[in-house]
C-alpha cells in the first residue's frame, strides 16, 4: 500500500519559516520525481516544487527564491523549506510522487500564514 504523509504544517508568523516533510512507503521511492503542490481556498492546486531522481530541483513561480525542496533518499522523505513565509502561502500543501504512468497523492498539511 502506498503512503505519502505529510507533516510540520501549522500556524506561522508571517517572515518566519517552516519545514513541511513527506514520508513515502511502499514505493521505491529512488525513482520516484517528487515534487510538493499547494491549494489555497477557492484556487486551484499549484505546483511549488519539484524534484527528479537525481536530485535536479524545479520551482514554480510562486515558489522561486524562497522554497527550497530536498530528498533524502535513505529515509525515503522529501522536504520543503519555507522563508520568508507571507500570509499568501496559507494553503494546504501536497506531496506528489510520480514515475512512468503512477502518481500519488499525500493528504496534505495545512499552513496558515497569520499574525
Amino acid at each position: 500500500q502506498v503512503q505519502l504523509v505529510e507533516s510540520g504544517g501549522g500556524l506561522a508568523q508571517p517572515g518566519g519559516s517552516l519545514r513541511l516533510s513527506c514520508a513515502a512507503s511502499g514505493i521505491f521511492f529512488d525513482i520516484y520525481a517528487m515534487g510538493w503542490y499547494r491549494q489555497a481556498p477557492g484556487k486551484q492546486r499549484e505546483l511549488v516544487a519539484a524534484i527528479t531522481p537525481g536530485g535536479t530541483t524545479n520551482y514554480a513561480g510562486s515558489g522561486k527564491g524562497r522554497f527550497t525542496i530536498s530528498r533524502d533518499n535513505a529515509k525515503n522523505t522529501v522536504y520543503l523549506h519555507v522563508n520568508s513565509l507571507k500570509p499568501k502561502d496559507t494553503a494546504v500543501y501536497y506531496c506528489n510522487a510520480q514515475f512512468a504512468q503512477y502518481d500519488y497523492w499525500g493528504q496534505g498539511t495545512q499552513v496558515t500564514v497569520s499574525s
